[in-house]
């Protein structure tokens, strides 16, 4: 129905790939293992994905060392909550300021995934024009408070932190420290996240409800409505060179989604049309929804249901362009 990319995964061994790389956004790397098998935390790999690859990098960063160490002196853990101290600030400061510092000395643009504490904004300061970054809506309204009442619905990669985090990333956002609202929608079934920690999937869908929760946080005053529409629309396109997309101006694809700034509704589980049929927002009411989506200026959405017989095309990447930071 909409336009999508795919990064490309980085593995230990799959330089050639990547260097051959096109139609895609950018590299993905895991420094720190999450859902999936894409591992790359040995320096010699990561200096040679940083040297001698000329896509865009991004990457899931937690050391791997640092969580192993800490679920090794938890015994593997046993209550959700235990995962924020497996996971925890440190694992996440020190594989960002790894990652930031291969950027700086090969000199190759890199956007940190998911930010999820105060010491990375910190860091984030420090971009030399290569680094961008950006937050999710979990690591924005959760924190380790609501290990309680929620258990595994609010378990992710990187952990959910403490409420000053949460405060330190809307601060960062404000200040273009962070550039861009992502979402890292993880899609597991209601049954798969309620296993027994720690065999329950880390990860939560929200591409669904995201645009309305940064809507609400308009209407509540945490932001403005112009914010939302740079770090959700603009930014994302020049962050990964996307040609034409992201802004209402001449010569751009009409990509557009109508909003109601006023219209309140509450999220139900059994009204998701993602296919896991569940939001760790369930029953939370929200101010500001979006009623109509065009896509290539069809209708694609429109009176709460999909139109799936509109498609779109192939997307257009300029890597050549010299980024975000380039243009100001």
């Amino acid at each position: 129905v909409v336009n999508f990319g795919f990064y490309i995964g980085a593995t230990p061994d799959n330089l050639e790939e990547l260097r051959a790389a096109e139609r895609t956004p950018g590299i993905k790397i895991f420094i720190g293992s999450s859902t999936g098998d894409l591992l790359v935390d040995e320096q010699d790999a990561l200096e040679r994905i940083f040297a001698e690859t000329i896509l865009p990098i991004c990457a899931h960063c937690e050391d791997e060392g640092t969580v192993r160490a800490n679920a090794a002196r938890l015994g593997g853990g046993s209550r959700y909550g235990d995962h924020s101290e497996i996971r925890d600030h440190q694992a996440a400061v020190i594989a960002t300021r790894r990652a930031m510092d291969l950027a700086v000395r090969h000199r190759h643009r890199f956007h940190v995934l998911h930010v999820s504490t105060a010491q990375e904004c910190e860091l984030l300061a420090d971009h030399h024009r290569l680094v961008t970054a950006e937050a999710c809506p979990h690591h924005l309204f959760f924190s380790v408070d609501d290990y309680a009442r929620l258990g595994s619905l609010v378990q992710m990669n990187p952990s959910v932190k403490t409420k000053e985090d949460n405060a330190a990333l809307w601060q960062a956002l404000r200040s273009g420290r962070i550039q861009v609202i992502a979402t890292d929608h993880a899609p597991h079934t209601l049954e798969e996240k309620q296993q027994a920690y720690p065999a329950s999937p880390s990860g939560v869908p929200a591409v669904e409800n995201s645009l309305a929760l940064m809507l609400d946080a308009a209407h509540q005053g945490r932001c403005m409505v112009e914010e939302v529409v740079s770090w959700m629309c603009d930014a994302p396109a020049r962050v990964w060179d996307l040609v034409g997309k992201g802004r209402i101006a001449e010569g751009y694809d009409a990509d557009l989604v109508l909003v109601d700034l006023n219209r309140s509704a509450t999220i139900r589980n059994e009204e998701q049309v993602t296919k896991s049929g569940w939001s760790p927002w369930d029953g939370v009411t929200l101010t500001g929804w979006p009623v109509r989506t065009w896509v290539l200026g069809q209708t694609v959405f429109a009176d709460g249901k999909l139109d799936s017989s509109v498609r779109g095309r192939e997307a257009v990447f300029d890597h050549g362009r010299g980024g975000f930071w380039a243009q100001g």
